[in-house]
């Protein structure tokens, strides 16, 4: 028997590890702002203040925050800021205003307004209650925040109910909405003390990249402030996500939003207007209506409670990128090794495609592992959420482990009913069952994206890191170790049509630009080709 030849793959193997090294060294590229968007020596003029931690959420009615906890949190950022702009006196808030004059802020004080009259009544009632007994601390009152966007009321009551409390108010009086909605709704302009618009470049209509942002935001305020002269125009929010999904050009990203933010606040010293940032801290809870996204507007982080930009320390994506690369270098190596180990169990000589096969996936699984990882634990909510992404994540750590053995084997992908078909179907091993099991889990997960891509977008993560960790190997199987012969399975060929259409599908709605959009297409359309070229032997009956 001829001595295993080590040569090939080794160097595969060195190659792997410095494109795995090389990759995550661009990835974790930091960068470095003259502005710090937190920084002691240049305080905020406010920021949004909602306290939710955790598992606590507004949405619960029973959710009272203890007034320890807005202690510790308004404490904090007024090292920070000057003002707080709460949006209800709900859940404890009404706690707010009594903290912020122990400490030394201004409140913007919000009141929640919604389709229930009576509950309004009650908001405004304590709101005015609360301006009275705090002068010096509650500067203006916000009746209602988007309640117009929403449609719970029309502009008709809305301006009746900002009438009624400025009549009652010792101080300033607005409405606060998204900036199209005042050029919608004209007479809400004649009811309010000074204009507050909201001005959110990723959730345009026409979403506006990161490195425009500020930009957008300078040129509608000054569209608004031609639009309404004669009162001052206060951007009531504005900022850019950390996390979640790209829409269009829009991408979020620590980095991203550590530049929109700086700009923007540079913007505001420079030229003189008022801005209030949203918001203070990340709020989980806002993940169950905004998907991903809607809890990562915070300057701080949810759990720590600490800065997310410290002045003075650059800014990468990636802050764990080192462990990730290292994680990424040993699945890489573990890869190599499974197909070394098939190869002294069935010695022979492969071709030196199969082993570039094997490198291939081994490198793809490296550099992606650590993206993998940091999406799962973002965007991973509830449960549900945790189990599926979590098993998309093993199924991208399984696979090419499970191919680089059958590659090196000489077997060839396994159909579904080597896995789930008739007893005539199987008994090819544990390792086979394994791989065809990992190939279920892969397309039962990616046809349910795909089809709430189609059916409900607005809100989802695009998979394309684990999704991309198990297509490549299968797809690398398929090519190398086809069958020759057999019928074409009908379940793979009802899941390549799914996916060649829910791709199509997505590519229409996601636009040209979005390149988590794109690729994770790229990875539907692999897949339905790897299925669609499946062949399965005819039973034996």
């Amino acid at each position: 028997m001829e001595p295993i030849s080590l040569r090939t793959p080794l160097a595969l193997l060195l190659i792997s590890l410095s494109v795995i090294a090389a990759v995550w060294w661009w990835l974790a590229t930091p960068i470095t702002l003259a502005r710090a968007p937190i920084d002691p020596n240049a305080k905020l003029q406010c920021v949004s203040y909602t306290p939710f931690r955790g598992a606590q959420t507004p949405l619960d009615p029973t959710t009272q925050i203890p007034v320890e906890q807005i202690e510790e949190d308004l404490a904090s950022l007024a090292k920070v800021t000057d003002c707080v702009r709460t949006y209800s006196i709900e859940n404890g808030l009404d706690q707010v205003p009594g903290v912020a004059a122990k400490v030394g802020l201004k409140v913007m004080q919000g009141i929640w307004l919604g389709s229930n009259r009576f509950k309004n009544l009650q908001q405004i009632a304590i709101a005015l209650r609360l301006a009275r007994q705090y002068p010096g601390v509650i500067t203006s009152l916000i009746v209602g925040n988007e309640v117009l966007l929403r449609g719970e009321m029309t502009a008709a009551d809305l301006a009746a109910n900002i009438r009624a409390v400025k009549a009652q108010a010792n101080v300033p009086v607005t409405y606060a909405d998204v900036w199209e909605y005042w050029l919608k709704n004209r007479e809400i302009y004649d009811a309010v003390d000074f204009v507050t618009i909201h001005i959110l470049p990723y959730w345009e209509d026409m979403p506006v990249k990161a490195k425009f942002a500020a930009a957008h935001v300078d040129d509608i305020r000054k569209r608004m402030a031609v639009t309404f002269p004669g009162k001052e125009i206060l951007i009531g929010e504005t900022g850019w996500p950390s996390e979640g999904r790209m829409r269009e050009g829009a991408l979020p990203s620590r980095t991203n939003q550590a530049q929109v933010v700086s700009q923007i606040l540079d913007l505001a010293k420079r030229e003189g207007f008022r801005v209030n940032l949203i918001e203070a801290y990340d709020q989980p809870w806002k993940r169950r209506l905004e998907g991903t996204v809607g809890g990562y507007w915070g300057l701080f982080d949810s759990i720590k409670r600490q800065v997310k930009y410290p002045p003075g320390v650059a800014i990468s994506n990636y802050p764990a990128w080192k462990l990730y690369m290292g994680c990424g270098m040993a699945l890489s190596a573990a890869i190599f090794l499974a197909a070394w180990l098939t190869l002294r169990r069935r010695p022979w000589t492969p071709r030196p495609s199969v082993w570039i096969a094997v490198g291939i996936s081994a490198t793809t699984a490296g550099v992606l592992l650590g993206i993998a990882v940091d999406k799962m634990l973002y965007e991973s909510y509830g449960s549900g959420g945790w189990l599926q992404w979590g098993a998309l994540l093993a199924a991208g750590i399984a696979a090419p482990l499970l191919s680089a053995h059958a590659l090196i084997a000489g077997r060839s992908l396994p159909t579904f009913l080597e896995l789930v078909g008739p007893r005539d179907y199987r008994g090819k091993g544990v390792l086979a069952a394994l791989l065809a099991f990992v190939l279920v889990l892969t397309t039962v997960i990616a046809a349910e994206t795909a089809l709430g891509f189609t059916f409900d977008p607005r809100y989802r993560d695009f998979p394309y890191a684990s999704l991309t960790m198990a297509v490549v190997p299968f797809a690398l199987l398929t090519l190398f170790n086809r069958p020759k012969e057999g019928v074409r399975p009908l379940a793979e060929s009802v899941f390549a049509g799914l996916f060649a259409l829910g791709a199509a599908y997505m590519l229409f709605n996601e636009g040209r630009i979005n390149w988590q959009s794109d690729w994770t297409c790229a990875m539907y359309l692999l897949l339905a080709a790897t299925l669609w070229r499946a062949r399965a032997a005819r039973s034996p009956g």
